[in-house]
């Protein structure tokens, strides 16, 4: 992990605008009409509606997704009492965690208030806005008196996280390094150094999971926690053993089976570690430095289980792992409280994620080949995608099975769908499609079987039942790959087009081949030696039926592999030309861009060929096609250059379909703004309308618009989709992820049904 200097963390807090959350409007709001409806007089209906019944506050506010992040300062991060104001960073950090990883809203609000009661007050006064409250840097004791009062005053959720995030997150990882030594939680004995917020709730979950009290010995700065001493709170006095025995931490650990760590760094020595019992789990939580370090615990003993707080070693118990999908399940189902039954839901089902098959994104984040449920990889991963609908959906339903929730969920399927959409994890289009295709999956060549990502994707396409997969390379390199990257083949065919079974196929390919190109100079022997060749090959398997389909281009030159198409292909009878579209799906709505990878330099023809195949393509991803054929000029301006190719492409397009929204051509401001394009030209056949559909004037225009779009902004891209071939052959980018592949795979499928 790169070392994080003062300079750079107030530059990041300072540079642009200060601060790391801002709100955003949900609605409209450019007309006077807008702004009626928004605030007077437009506003007062739904303010009558929640006086009469105070539920629907949660249908015309944004109470139903708004968080409430309250601290008073006095125990931040381990900066300690360092006051309200001073906290206030923490605290919009906490909301910008709240919003990536569940997209809940939130107002962080620093209280200048020490003393419980007035605090307590202050929180209960405020509450009507939100619809939960996660309590942050509260130092104990107060913490537990200020969320067990707000608990029971309020009718909203209230969850104090340093709390109860540390123990939803390291029962997990308990649950799973158990089960990996073998060993039973009501079995195990357990160290606990440190007794504040974090090491009580941590301890108490333990024990609601079976872990026994006679088997728990706590230390605070004092030493061992025991009966026999006369300086225990009541929090305290819980943990308190019977032990007279032990006094320290060297004592207490001797043959223990589990240190869990809450306290500072360095308290854990190695020698401490090398007494405990076989197969230690050693939990080191304080931060940044750790109770023990990683490297000392490693080097103490071979079989120890360890995780820290920090990002940078295996097993990192990160409370982002917890808060953000608890709180989501709770405000979706509008509980009045987070409950004990709500915690241990998400308990198991961090546990149990991390027990299935790693999700490529993760790999890619950690920049490792594979993470595999063991001693290095117990606790999921922060960016694991699957713990929005996981965690979420357990909460939730703990929730309305413990009787705490306002609203039921009836359709589950339909709420995780919304959960993935809502995280941009997957949208309604992509769903379509996978959809679409497992109605009839078919067979899918993959060119490069030996690149990880065109490997990965042909695993995952078979495993979402999209296609039958079929890799071309060497079969012993790609086994190897698949062993190291913990793949399983099982059901994906090889073939290796350079092995001498292979043979027979070759030559009939190279006969086929040779004989529809005789009249273009193609000789028998010229096209057999090209059958050694994955893209001839490859397409020459889809030209004779022996598969269906062809994915290529992670290891291809564009030229290179539309030459090959169009010899063995060819396109499409009634054109002349084919060009490829992407689909740009965002919150404002799906685009289709064309054309962005074939055509350099289109004439007028090739726009008219592009134009067409792009309606075609619009319409068979069962959208209205409204296009806008762009330029740097509008509707004839420029008489000279390009525009005139844009300018006679529309004329033809608007002369023979009639009915087709098209026109142009335009720059691109008028084409994505109606009202601007309306009101500065009315007489184009696109007034009222909104455009779905880009036809650029050149490759350098559409390839670099799309790809300025993806660097810049939060939206899915999927392409490039081939338009105009005889058969679904299609061309991945070389910097292409696993999940475009998947996504450019269902699209070749389903063109086939």
């Amino acid at each position: 992990m790169a070392k994080i200097t003062k300079e750079a963390a107030l530059l990041y807090h300072s540079q642009g605008k200060p601060g790391k959350i801002e709100v955003v409007p949900t609605k409209p709001y450019s007309t006077q009409t807008d702004l009626s409806l928004a605030y007077s007089p437009g506003v007062a209906e739904p303010c009558l509606e929640i006086e009469k019944d105070a539920n629907t506050a949660y249908d015309y506010t944004a109470k139903g997704n708004l968080v409430a992040v309250i601290s008073n300062g006095t125990a931040v991060l381990g900066l300690g009492d360092i006051g309200a104001l001073a906290g206030k960073p923490v605290m919009e950090g906490k909301g910008l965690l709240f919003k990536i990883y569940a997209g809940i809203d939130v107002f962080d609000i620093e209280v200048n208030e020490k003393d419980p009661e007035k605090f307590i007050e202050a929180v209960k006064a405020i509450a009507p806005t939100f619809g939960g409250i996660n309590l942050e840097d509260i130092k104990a004791p107060e913490c537990f008196e200020i969320e067990r009062r707000l608990k029971e005053e309020l009718d909203i959720p209230v969850m104090h996280d340093d709390q109860h995030g540390t123990a939803i997150i390291s029962s997990a990882g308990l649950l799973n390094a158990l089960e990996i030594t073998g060993k039973k939680i009501e079995e195990v004995k357990i160290v606990v150094n440190g007794a504040g917020a974090s090491a009580s709730s941590c301890t108490r979950l333990y024990i609601s999971l079976g872990a026994r009290l006679e088997n728990i010995v706590m230390l605070d700065s004092k030493g061992v926690i025991s009966k026999a001493r006369t300086d225990l709170n009541g929090e305290k006095s819980y943990f308190a053993t019977e032990r007279t025995d032990i006094k320290t931490l060297e004592e207490a650990i001797r043959g223990a089976d589990v240190f869990l760590g809450l306290s500072k760094g360095n308290m854990l020595s190695k020698d401490m570690v090398k007494s405990m019992a076989k197969d230690p789990i050693v939990f080191a939580l304080a931060n940044p430095v750790p109770e023990i370090s990683y490297e000392d615990a490693m080097a103490s003993r071979p079989d120890v289980l360890m995780a820290t707080g920090r990002s940078d070693y295996p097993n990192q118990i990160n409370n982002v792992i917890g808060f953000p999908y608890i709180f989501r399940g709770a405000l979706d189902t509008r509980a009045t409280a987070i409950n004990e039954e709500m915690k241990i839901a998400a308990v198991y089902a961090i546990a149990n994620l991390a027990k299935q098959p790693v999700p490529e994104v993760v790999n890619e984040a950690y920049k490792v080949n594979n993470f595999t449920f063991g001693p290095e990889y117990f606790i999921p991963k922060p960016v694991d995608p699957r713990l929005i609908t996981e965690v979420s959906m357990a909460v939730a339903k703990a929730a309305m099975d413990s009787g705490v929730a306002r609203k039921k969920i009836e359709d589950w399927e339909a709420y995780c769908v919304r959960l993935r959409e809502l995280m941009g994890y997957e949208s309604k289009l992509t769903r379509q499609l996978y959809e679409t295709a497992r109605r009839d999956p078919q067979r899918v060549v993959f060119a490069e079987g030996i690149h990880p990502n065109m490997l990965r994707a042909a695993v995952e396409a078979k495993a979402e039942g999209i296609c039958h997969p079929i890799l071309l390379g060497n079969d012993e390199r790609i086994q190897k790959l698949a062993d190291e990257l913990d793949l399983s083949l099982e059901g994906i065919e090889i073939v290796n087009l350079h092995h001498d079974s292979e043979f027979e196929r070759r030559e009939r390919y190279a006969r086929i081949l040779s004989e529809k190109r005789a009249r273009q100079g193609a000789t028998y022997e010229e096209c057999n030696d090209k059958m050694f060749e994955r893209n001839y090959f490859g397409m020459m398997m889809v030209e004779t039926g022996d598969a269906d389909a062809f994915i290529t281009g992670l290891y291809t030159k564009y030229s290179n592999t539309i030459k090959v198409a169009k010899e063995v292909i060819g396109i499409r009878s009634e054109y002349k030309h084919f060009g490829t579209m992407h689909i740009l799906n965002s919150k404002k709505g799906t685009y289709f861009l064309a054309d962005t990878l074939i055509n350099r330099h289109p004439s007028t023809e090739t726009l008219i060929d592009v134009a067409k195949l792009a309606e075609q393509t619009v319409r068979f991803f069962n959208h209205t096609p409204v296009m806008a054929m762009l330029s740097y000029s509008n509707f004839g301006s420029d008489q000279e250059g390009s525009p005139v190719k844009v300018h006679q492409a529309v004329a033809y397009m608007q002369e023979n379909y009639p009915e087709l929204a098209i026109d142009g051509e335009m720059q691109v401001n008028f084409a994505m703004n109606r009202e601007l394009r309306d009101k500065k030209y009315p007489f184009t056949r696109l007034v009222g309308k909104d455009v779905n559909t880009l036809v650029f004037p050149n490759l350098s225009s559409a390839n670099s618009g799309y790809k300025l779009i993806q660097a810049m902004c939060d939206t899915e891209l999927i392409g490039p989709i081939q338009m105009g071939l005889n058969k679904p052959i299609h061309f991945t980018d070389i910097e292409s992820s696993v999940r475009d592949i998947v996504n450019i795979t269902a699209v070749a499928v389903i063109e086939l049904l």
